[in-house]
């Protein structure tokens, strides 16, 4: 099929990030929220190596589009003749699916996907009027998974966390800064990590990566009534600040996969929330601060959390924050080989070019599907 010939989709769930002025950031932090747009595609390329049998591939799609981020279209080229948008029924992630005759002995697709953001902000001191939660979406992101339990040992660390806070508003702080102060980033953690958050508790091995340290968030969030999700992406932009651990650092954007947690507060909505990249900012950016001070460890990340809370939406959850510019995707399979195990595509095939700003590319209202 020619590029030109668009499938319609639904969009992704992408953030725009600013960080505060730390003593090793590359640039003053001056946060300020713009309507302008800017806009990304992002092509994904997926050979199929040693094929038997028929060769199927599911390839993300934007899934999740807001008041920040639009989908504009999606289009796609290869030597398949059977190519169709289809929708995860529960979650509502989009995916392109393609199939391959067993004849076909060299798969190969390319998807095309472009979309916009621009910055987000939240202002708690500002409440407003927005969107309310039906009781079945209530119920929908406060309901356990199977590696996101409520009961048990989720329940009672979540409510030994919360002991004493006297609204959600609190809640959602107090389990946020628990996890920046007890958790710590794995960097041999596979992936993204499970996010098998009783066996975190349970073992007390609280190491891990973002789909480990947030989902344990949406759990314990989950698990004294406060709605929360997950949302699953890749990374997109540069850090306007200089984190290299938090933008994407060239046009390749294959290992720039992460997810962030959200919650649900009366008067702001949505609340992106991401203890894990204060983890992953403390591990991995090369100029640490130099002493620990008279409060340990804790209040020294306490200290870094602070600084970073716009980012992190910590106030630690503190007035004007601005998100990182993300566009999500769900993971998913591209295939199998020979050996009946899933096939993977060439190395350093996810490329993002970014077309700056711009408005008269954008098209349609955005619909949420994250992933939990």
């Amino acid at each position: 099929m020619d590029r030109r010939a668009f499938l319609k989709t639904s969009a992704i769930l992408s953030t725009a990030a600013a960080l505060p002025k730390l003593s090793f950031a590359q640039s003053a932090f001056d946060p300020r929220p713009t309507d302008k747009w800017r806009t990304f595609e992002v092509t994904t390329r997926v050979e199929i190596v040693f094929p038997e049998g028929t060769t199927r591939v599911w390839l993300p799609v934007p899934s999740v589009d807001s008041g920040y981020q639009k989908t504009i279209d999606n289009a796609w080229s290869g030597n398949t003749t059977n190519a169709t948008i289809v929708h995860d029924g529960k979650y509502g992630a989009g995916m392109l699916y393609a199939e391959w005759p067993t004849a076909e002995k060299n798969p190969v697709i390319e998807l095309y996907s472009r979309f916009a953001t621009r910055d987000r902000a939240v202002d708690f001191a500002r409440p407003g009027s927005v969107e309310k939660l039906t009781p079945e979406q209530r119920v929908f992101y406060t309901e356990p998974t199977e590696h996101m339990p409520t009961d048990g040992i989720v329940r009672k660390t979540a409510q030994d966390i919360t002991r004493g806070a006297k609204s959600d508003y609190d809640k959602a702080k107090a389990i946020y800064e628990w996890i920046v102060d007890n958790t710590y980033r794995d960097p041999k953690t596979r992936g993204c990590g499970t996010g098998d958050i009783k066996a975190m508790l349970e073992t007390g091995n609280l190491g891990g990566k973002c789909a480990d340290l947030n989902a344990l968030y949406v759990g314990l969030a989950r698990a004294v009534g406060l709605p929360a999700r997950d949302v699953y992406g890749v990374r997109v932009a540069k850090s306007r600040f200089g984190y290299r651990s938090l933008g994407a650092g060239t046009a390749n954007i294959t290992r720039a996969q992460h997810c962030r947690a959200e919650v649900y507060l009366a008067g702001f909505g949505w609340v992106p929330v991401d203890p894990a990249d204060v983890r992953k900012v403390v591990l991995e950016e090369k100029a640490q601060p130099t002493s620990v001070g008279a409060g340990g460890e804790a209040e020294t990340l306490r200290r870094v959390g602070d600084e970073l809370a716009r980012l992190q939406h910590r106030e630690r959850f503190c007035a004007a924050q601005l998100e990182r510019r993300q566009a999500h995707f769900l993971h998913v399979s591209a295939g199998r080989d020979r050996a009946g195990a899933p096939g993977q595509p060439r190395p350093g095939q996810l490329q993002v070019r970014d077309d700056g700003e711009g408005t008269d590319r954008l098209n349609g209202p955005v619909i949420l599907s994250p992933a939990r």
